[in-house]
């Protein structure tokens, strides 16, 4: 048996960060939001038993390291599966990014299997097994648009975004998450008004969604990698409607309602880097 399952990228409309638990991790509220660039899985059953991963990008591990090599072998240990599967990633989203990418694979691996092993397990059930593989696994088994609380895997589901264009621009670094946690600190950070966002997205408010675009990371990778700030200035000075780093970084997102707004930036951004994508905002959960 074969399937393909699409494993869309996420923007964060509004991250905090509001204290460090006793576990080690952050305690977060994330508003997430799903956009039209997307990496494909394709997943086949193998009755060798063994989990192989394959890509064309050398920027894909093809053992653990591999959060969706991660994701096959947890559900075969915790459905006791003999079958093996072979997962070949075509990756178009770009890695350290910001973008879940890697998550958003390892969910895909978690339907996919799901499917394919004849399993029959939830999406709440498979959400509750991707919080043991990252923050953000959980979101991306559902998708759409949502707040995520605790270590991300807290999921609530909101109303999607108006329609708008989404333009991504990702600078030639790459950016470790534990490193911008490890330099964070709440008390100096800029905290977005996470309320007022699910606010915005309940009325369906546009410019209101704009005006409380918010990351609490933003000071910490902005310190580091300052190509983060220029970015956002072109977008600005190109008329984007809203600008923001997404999760960790480096990955600068701009909002824009109108097409030819969302073509003068793309166009502004196409010499500053080389990674730039001018896509729809998803936002509607695809997985029921």
């Amino acid at each position: 048996m074969e399937i393909l399952e699409k494993a869309p990228a996420k923007i964060n409309l509004s991250l905090d960060v509001l204290y460090k638990r006793e576990d080690g991790f952050h305690e977060v509220e994330m508003v997430m939001t799903t956009v039209d660039l997307a990496d494909r899985v394709e997943l086949s059953t193998l009755r060798s038993g063994v989990i192989r991963v394959e890509s064309e990008s050398r920027f894909v591990p093809n053992d653990e390291r591999n959060l969706a090599y991660r994701a096959a072998k947890l559900m075969k240990e915790h459905y006791q599966i003999k079958e093996g599967v072979r997962i070949f990633i075509e990756k178009n989203i770009p890695v350290a990014a910001g973008l879940a990418g890697g998550s958003s694979d390892a969910a895909a691996v978690l339907r996919g299997v799901n499917e394919i092993w004849g399993i029959g397990a939830s999406l709440h059930e498979l959400a509750e097994l991707g919080a043991k593989i990252g923050s953000d696994v959980s979101f991306c088994v559902y998708g759409g648009t949502a707040l995520a609380r605790g270590r991300g895997e807290q999921i609530l589901e909101l109303p999607a975004p108006p329609p708008c264009w989404v333009v991504l621009a990702k600078p030639t670094i790459g950016v470790s998450t534990q490193t911008i946690y490890q330099g964070f600190n709440p008390k100096t950070a800029i905290h977005p008004d996470t309320r007022e966002m699910i606010n915005a997205l309940r009325q369906g408010d546009f410019d209101a969604i704009c005006s409380q675009v918010g990351n609490a990371l933003e000071g910490v990778t902005t310190k580091l990698h300052p190509e983060v700030n220029q970015i956002k200035e072109q977008m600005r000075q190109a008329g984007a409607d809203a600008v923001l780093m997404s999760g960790s970084g480096p990955t600068v997102f701009a909002l824009a309602g109108q097409d030819a707004r969302a073509q003068r930036i793309y166009n502004s951004l196409k010499g500053f880097c080389t990674e730039v994508y001018m896509v729809r905002m998803l936002g509607n959960r695809e997985m029921t």
